[in-house]
């Protein structure tokens, strides 16, 4: 089934996730400046490597106003031992949804063994939500080695933020 497009500028969807550390990830009842990563989950070594810069970039992300958070599919066993293992400081939700994937507007794959992970996954995704709630920033990927470099990502939010700017591509 081909995922829906959302659309920039509207509310992000009313949906929660539990936490890692024990909390729910509600992105859409939130304030302030809200930034979701969504990675494929703890088979994906590219995960890895993107969340390791998105903590290496959280304080900075976070004295910008800007509330960081993950989330995937995996189920709570799988999520927990990678927070304790890469030592994530932001909020890591799971247990990502197929119907909730369809909702964000996500790409949807299979394990391609079993090695790899017991079930549907989605692909990259990041969602930035203002503080009025809407979708800012939409970005989607099909696969796992195109994603938008954090640093440009967080001096380009340093900017919206500064000059009001709006939400593009609603014409």
């Amino acid at each position: 089934m081909q995922p829906t497009k959302m659309v920039a500028g509207a509310p992000f969807p009313q949906m929660s996730w539990p936490t890692v550390e024990g909390g729910k990830l509600d992105l859409a009842s939130g304030t302030g400046w809200r930034l979701l990563v969504v990675y494929r989950g703890k088979h994906c070594p590219l995960c890895k490597s993107y969340l390791k810069t998105l903590n290496e970039l959280s304080a900075e992300f976070e004295a910008a106003g800007i509330a960081v958070s993950a989330l995937s599919a995996d189920p709570l066993e799988k999520a927990q031992a990678d927070v304790a293992k890469y030592g994530w400081t932001f909020p890591v939700g799971y247990d990502l949804t197929l119907d909730q994937m369809r909702v964000l507007g996500l790409y949807i794959s299979e394990p391609l063994s079993d090695q790899e992970t017991d079930r549907l996954f989605a692909e990259p995704g990041l969602f930035v939500i203002n503080p009025g709630g809407q979708t800012q920033i939409i970005d989607i990927s099909n696969a796992p080695f195109v994603r938008p470099d954090l640093k440009t990502l967080l001096g380009g939010l340093q900017f919206v933020i500064a000059r009001d700017y709006p939400v593009r591509g609603t014409a």
